[in-house]
């Protein structure tokens, strides 16, 4: 009898002590709960805790195999799951800590959510002076669970935890927290700012490491199209970032959270809204993400384009006056090898350093804070009426009136007239000179991306346009088989010089309608005035040179040349160019307000950078822009065209340049509402417009 009641109490004991551990080991989980395509469960972090703690809660879904929840921004479709807690006093639940997400597609629609097992994480603290034995915790859940159809669902979660003076840990959850805390994007404390003018979404994000982010989730509802794709890049130590805005969109506040995905990592950062640029109408953010959209190509690539773009100025019409002289010279010397590499040489040296000198101006201004671009020199009126004497100067030398030098070493006054290397060296720096108006293809992104990098890679990109530029009389000089072309010296080269004054007069007419448009017709008038005074002179000193003029003829020439130098400085002040008014209707003056307040009523915009002195910009309106088929297809599609004019300096359109990664006319940027900006290939055939409105107006 006495070893069966030992026996029952030993059972006793036995089954108290199971039920102790079985309690135990489910205290921290109110266990699973079944709903359609889905179970859940809340799960504690301890199974005891202590006042003053702080532990976190799991709310634990398992949806059924394709089937998903949703993230706090859902995306297209969906509801994000929500949470409502019922807790003592003394007792506080923080926000739902949210796992990296990912998109669904479920064409037209992309929504942000969570397959498989998913955690969401809160924060359950504890008051120091919390008094009580046990804390009982009511959670509500609702969530939306789909697959190709949605079902809606709630459930009431009970849990009750002990309180005592230790903090017991739930061991066997241990690997869902771990799991949890895995899943969650790393918070970053880095500054990052956000613009949505324009119809996008754009952000610059401080990101001093290259980085490899494939994606990123805005936190904020109805901010972003979700399907629409976006650009990710970094720019120097800037990840940019942009995304058209939803149809829906109403508004944001002032900050927003964001999380970046890389292929093995996710990360959290807060953005604030950015402020505007004062002058410009632009904010940081749009400006960096704009550079970024052409920021990724290689260094070898861009010196590569920049020696395309120096080969063709060649070709262009304000360079190959010059360059025909120059070309002239080489074959009076095609029987002199070494004389012809020597003075290709120096050439050369002449193209490469005005190219260098240019670049150093140009960062050194910018330093100081002046808004300038390529170009710039002919900006000033007077330097564009100092080139007008001196190719219609050149002209005259061609056809015979005067001889600057007596040889053939020509174009460009007594130093690029000189024999020997000083006048070939002289003659590439007048090249480039010239050369300046014309932006090249290739040309144009090339010198963008030289001023947005550093010092010594801006002077590479130009030394390499100058290398290009001087290219055709190195192949010349120094390949047998390319001299050989040249004809040999001879009678004809005497007509050919007289036949290639017409070009330098014809290039001294187009400076001249330039200086017009700039200083206008009284000031023009002034300049012919100075033409004639330059064409007495050089008939005097050309009587001179033949004995025919004695000192006082010389004495008059220098007066008269001096007399034509003084007329731009009395001329009046320049005038902005006007529109004419045949073109009122097809264009409107380009500002940065209108552009932004166009781009904000949601309107296509055509945005034409462009400068009288310009000949690609010229050729482009006469070829592409003002035809009556581009005037159709702008008013097809309701595009506002607008064109800013950078014949005189202009602070607005150079930053307006820079934000494109351009420091040159022409450009040609396209806006449609919901879509990146397009910028248009700098030389432009007649149907380039129209068919870029048709790609764009299909696109959904």
């Amino acid at each position: 009898m006495r070893a069966i009641y030992v026996t029952t109490i030993s059972r006793v004991i036995f089954l108290l002590f199971c039920s102790s551990v079985l309690i135990s080991a489910h205290a921290a989980t109110t266990g699973w709960q079944t709903a359609k395509q889905l179970k859940a469960e809340l799960v504690s972090e301890y199974q005891q805790v202590t006042p003053g703690q702080t532990m976190r809660l799991a709310l634990h879904f398992v949806p059924d195999e394709h089937w998903h929840t949703y993230w706090q921004n859902p995306g297209d479709s969906g509801l994000a799951t929500s949470l409502s807690w019922q807790l003592p006093d003394g007792v506080t639940a923080g926000d739902i800590q949210w796992p990296t997400p990912h998109a669904i597609a479920i064409p037209p629609l992309v929504n942000y959510g969570f397959e498989g097992s998913t955690v969401l994480l809160s924060d359950l603290s504890i008051a120091a002076d919390y008094a009580a034995d046990t804390i009982d915790i009511q959670l509500q859940a609702d969530w939306l669970v789909c697959e190709e159809v949605c079902i809606p669902a709630e459930a009431q979660f009970s849990l009750t935890l002990p309180v005592g003076s230790n903090a017991i840990l739930a061991q066997e959850y241990c690997a869902l927290f771990s799991q949890a805390e895995q899943q969650l994007p790393q918070p970053l404390n880095i500054s990052g700012q956000f613009d949505i003018s324009g119809g996008a979404f754009s952000a610059v994000i401080d990101w001093p490491q290259p980085t490899d982010i494939t994606a990123f989730f805005v936190a904020a509802t109805e901010l972003v199209d979700h399907a629409a794709k976006q650009q990710i890049s970094q720019q120097g130590s800037q990840l940019l970032l942009q995304q058209p805005l939803n149809t829906y969109f109403s508004g944001v506040g002032d900050k927003i959270e964001l999380v970046l995905v890389s292929a093995d990592s996710a990360y959290r950062v807060q953005l604030s809204k950015s402020e505007q640029l004062a002058g410009n109408g632009k904010t940081a953010a749009e400006i960096l993400v704009t550079q970024g959209q052409q920021s990724s190509t290689a260094l070898w690539l861009i010196l590569l384009m920049a020696a395309a773009g120096g080969l063709i100025l060649n070709l262009m019409p304000c360079v190959f006056p010059v360059l025909s002289l120059k070309a002239l010279s080489i074959a009076a010397n095609s029987a002199q090898q070494s004389q012809q590499k020597r003075d290709a040489l120096f050439y050369s040296a002449g193209v490469i350093l005005s190219f260098v000198a240019l670049a150093l101006l140009l960062i050194m201004l910018r330093a100081a804070g002046a808004a300038i671009g390529w170009g710039f020199q002919l900006q000033s009126p007077y330097m564009v009426a100092l080139l007008v004497y001196l190719l219609f100067a050149l002209g005259l030398s061609l056809s015979g009136v005067v001889q600057f030098g007596l040889g053939l070493m020509n174009t460009g006054g007594a130093l690029t007239t000189a024999k020997g290397g000083k006048g070939s060296f002289f003659t590439g720096v007048l090249a480039v000179i010239v050369a300046s108006p014309c932006t090249a293809p290739f040309m144009g992104s090339a010198l963008g991306y030289a001023v947005t990098q550093s010092a010594p890679v801006a002077l590479l990109v130009f030394a390499a346009l100058g290398l290009g530029m001087a290219l055709p009389f190195l192949l010349l000089a120094f390949i047998p088989g390319f001299a050989r072309i040249l004809p040999k010296p001879g009678a004809w080269m005497d007509t050919l010089k007289q036949v290639l004054a017409y070009p330098l007069y014809f290039s001294a007419v187009w400076l001249l309608w330039v200086y017009g448009r700039q200083a206008g017709v009284d000031a023009q008038a002034l300049l012919l005035v100075g033409l004639v005074c330059i064409a007495a002179a050089c008939w005097l000193w050309g009587r001179k040179q033949l004995a025919q003029a004695g000192r006082m003829g010389a004495g008059v020439a220098l007066m008269l040349v001096l007399l034509a130098l003084a007329l731009p400085v009395l001329a009046p002040q320049p005038a902005a160019p006007q529109a004419q008014s045949g073109d009122a209707q097809h264009w409107q003056p380009w500002s940065a307000a209108t552009l932004k307040q166009l781009r904000e009523q949601g309107k296509p915009v055509l945005v034409n950078m462009t400068a009288d002195w310009c000949i690609t910009c010229l050729v482009n309106e006469r070829v592409a822009l003002n035809t009556d088929s581009s005037k159709a297809a702008l008013a097809l599609y309701d595009v506002t065209y607008l064109k800013g004019d950078w014949t005189l300096r202009d602070g607005a359109i150079t930053e307006y340049l820079r934000l494109y990664q351009r420091d040159g006319v022409p450009l040609y940027v396209l806006y449609w509402p919901g879509l990146p900006p397009q910028v248009l290939p700098q030389i432009l055939t007649p149907d380039t417009l129209s068919q870029t409105l048709a790609r764009l107006s299909s696109q959904p």
